[in-house]
This record gives C-alpha cells, sequence and structure tokens, in this order.
C-alpha cells in the first residue's frame, strides 16, 4: 500500500529542527516499518494562508501539480499531518476527492476562536472543510481530541499515544564519561535542557528556568548547566546565563538529534519548564536516556511524564515550587537515579513509536481498502 503524506505547516525535510517536524518524522518512519510506502505529493506551505493572498493562487497550481503527483504514485491514501486554522490542508481534500480515495488527518486542531477574526477566519474555514472531509482524525493530544468533538462524531476519531524509537537515546557510559571530562565536570550533577531559542513561550520556559537556577546558586547549590539549542535569543539568554551562572553555564549551539542521546546520557536531570507546551518529544527523549524531567503541569506534558515517577511536574506560574523540585532531585542521587532508570523503562514501555503508531497503521490500511468516489470537501 502506498500513502500520501502531505504536511502544510513545514515539509519534513525541513532544515530547522521542531518537536512539529520530530513528530512527522517519528511518523513517517513508523509507518514505513509497519510496511506501507510512503510519499510525498506537496511541499506546499500554507502558513498564515489567511494573511497571504499570494498563496491563494499558488495553492490553485499546487493541487493540480499535487494530483498528478499522487496519481503517478498510484496512492490508495492520503494522510496530512497537521492541519489547524494558521495553517490549513487546502491540497488534500481535492486530491483525494479527484482520485477517489480516503482522506484522513494527523494531528488535527479545531478551535473556533478565529472564526470571530476576519484575520483567520479564512483559515478557520479551510481547516474545518479538511477536517469534515477526513474519515479518521487522529490526535497525539487529549486537549485537542476534546475540540474535535465538537465537530466530528466519535468514529472519526481516535487517540494516539506520542512514540519515539528509543533506541536512538540508549545511554553511554563511556560517552557520558568522555562529555562530561570535555566539560569540565567533576561530580556536580549536570542540569540539562534542549530547546529552540525561539523568540517565544520557549524562550520564556528558558528564562524561567535560568531565573531558578540563578535562585539556586546564590543558595550554594551544586550544579552544572549544559544547554543544546540555538536561535534568535540566544545572546538575551548567554546575557542572562553569565550573570546568573558565571563560570557554571556551556552553551552547545544545535545539536543535530541523533547526538542528544549522549548529551542527555552525560546529565543528571532534565529541566524545561515548557511553558503552555504543545506536547514535548524532547521530554520523551530525555527520558529515553535515563534522565528525569523537571518540568511544569502545562499543556500537553503531563501526557509524556509520569508526575512522581519519571520526573516531577509543578503548577504552572509557580516558581518556588519548580526551584524546590529542581534542589530535591539535585541534592539527591538515589532518587535521580530511581527515576531516570524509570523514566527509560516508561518510555520503553509506552511512548516506543512501534508499539503506539501500530493502530495507525492498520487503520490506515484499513480505509485504504474503502476506496470512494465524491467524498471529499472541495
Amino acid at each position: 500500500m502506498t500513502l500520501a503524506l502531505y504536511a502544510p505547516l513545514k515539509p519534513l525535510d525541513h532544515p530547522d529542527p521542531s518537536g512539529d517536524r520530530t513528530i512527522g518524522r517519528e511518523l513517517a518512519a513508523a509507518l514505513g516499518d509497519q510496511g506501507l510506502s510512503v510519499v510525498v505529493p506537496s511541499r506546499f506551505r500554507s502558513r498564515w494562508f489567511s494573511k497571504r493572498p499570494s498563496l491563494w493562487l499558488a495553492a490553485l497550481a499546487e493541487r493540480r501539480r499535487a494530483l498528478e503527483e499522487a496519481s503517478r504514485a498510484r496512492v490508495s491514501l492520503w494522510l496530512t499531518y497537521h492541519t489547524y486554522y494558521k495553517s490549513p490542508d487546502v491540497i488534500g481534500p481535492y486530491v483525494a476527492r479527484e482520485l477517489g480515495i480516503p482522506y484522513a488527518v494527523f494531528q488535527g486542531i479545531y478551535s473556533t476562536r478565529p472564526k470571530r477574526s476576519l484575520k483567520t477566519r479564512l483559515g478557520y474555514e479551510c481547516n474545518r472543510r479538511a477536517l469534515l472531509a477526513a474519515r479518521l482524525v487522529f490526535s497525539n493530544r487529549r486537549q485537542d481530541l476534546v475540540n474535535l468533538r465538537r465537530l466530528l462524531p466519535e468514529d472519526r476519531l481516535s487517540y494516539v499515544v506520542p512514540g519515539i524509537d528509543p533506541n536512538l537515546f540508549t545511554f553511554d557510559g563511556q560517552s557520558r564519561r568522555a562529555l562530561r571530562h570535555a566539560w569540565g565536570v567533576t561530580d556536580e550533577p549536570v542540569v540539562v535542557t534542549a530547546a529552540m531559542f525561539r523568540a517565544d513561550v520557549k524562550t520564556e520556559s528558558l528564562v524561567f528556568l535560568l531565573d531558578r537556577l540563578g535562585e539556586l546558586a546564590r543558595e550554594g547549590v551544586r550544579f552544572f548547566l549544559v544547554l543544546a539549542g540555538d536561535g534568535e535569543t540566544r545572546p538575551r539568554l548567554a546575557g542572562l546565563a553569565q550573570a546568573l551562572l558565571p563560570g557554571r553555564h556551556l552553551f552547545l549551539g544545535r545539536v543535530p538529534r541523533e547526538d542528544l542521546g549522549a548529551i542527555f546520557g552525560a546529565g543528571d536531570v532534565f529541566a524545561f519548564p515548557g511553558i503552555r507546551e504543545s506536547l514535548g518529544m524532547v521530554y520523551l527523549e530525555a527520558q529515553a536516556a535515563g534522565l528525569p524531567v523537571v518540568a511544569l503541569a502545562d499543556g500537553g506534558v503531563p501526557e509524556v511524564v509520569r508526575h512522581g515517577v519519571t520526573g516531577i511536574l509543578t503548577p504552572p506560574g509557580n516558581a518556588a515550587a519548580y526551584r524546590k523540585a529542581l534542589a530535591w532531585l539535585l541534592a539527591d542521587k538515589v532518587r535521580r537515579r530511581a527515576m531516570g532508570e524509570a523514566a527509560e523503562a516508561y518510555v520503553r514501555a509506552h511512548h516506543d513509536r512501534a508499539q503506539t503508531y501500530r493502530p495507525v497503521a492498520e487503520a490506515l490500511k484499513r480505509l485504504s481498502r474503502e476506496r470512494t468516489t465524491g467524498r471529499g470537501s472541495g
């Protein structure tokens, strides 16, 4: 079976890393592992479709081109990854209808708020039509599923536990020793964090973390901070780290995902608050490497971290609680190791993509046998 996989927000081969790209790549790899042939019929980006009239005519041309590509590949199903009002799928429903094949969505998001503004109304309507055209919509975040139930019946919705390949983050003792030596670390615990340094909640989270660690440093708590990531706000973050943690931090810059496992394995605690975090695949990656997590119980974070077992989740906005959680783990080596071991086991048992995405592949195979004519939304 061959399926078309399309990502209107950002192509999966885009050079800029993000959690969204990670989820899409893991999905594509997992479907391939399950015996599905995946083709990409379009790389059209519809981000801020409502505000960019230049995209409207471009979308019409891209529809025809994508139709030719999908027809040539003889796809039996179209799967769109991540459609929402900012970046709606205006390609897939048309192609699926023209080819008479089922249309499905992975990580569909629905909200009625965008229809209240003229600036976002078009994106809202396009996204709504795409979701209504879908024979099946998968969601990897429970809150998104709640919102989708306002639009679609239960038999067209399916919750999917987010997954990664945990083998990419296997602990390596030799690598740990080498990295800690290179960082100049002796026996003090190492706090690791990783994020894109974007001028949004990512930087807001990193500032929150640096402030809390600065407070602990002034209280005499021993630790060393390693930051993996890069972006436009790096100068601001570097200045803050130098002011609060002089001589006890290191910026690694952008680290390829295949090298993150070694970075995590050289640490002792993974700390990223995750303010309004949609899901946070990096938490799964850190846990797979054996690191306990300290984060906020915000957004989708509780869906990938088990509070009190694989990490500590504190109330959003409660700086004192977050500082206390960090201090507690930094002071207790035995507890850190116990939680780290539980974290690794948890990811392998509950978030291995080979298991979590198998029902998705099976559902898509069933749908592909139900070729339709004239079902889509235009």
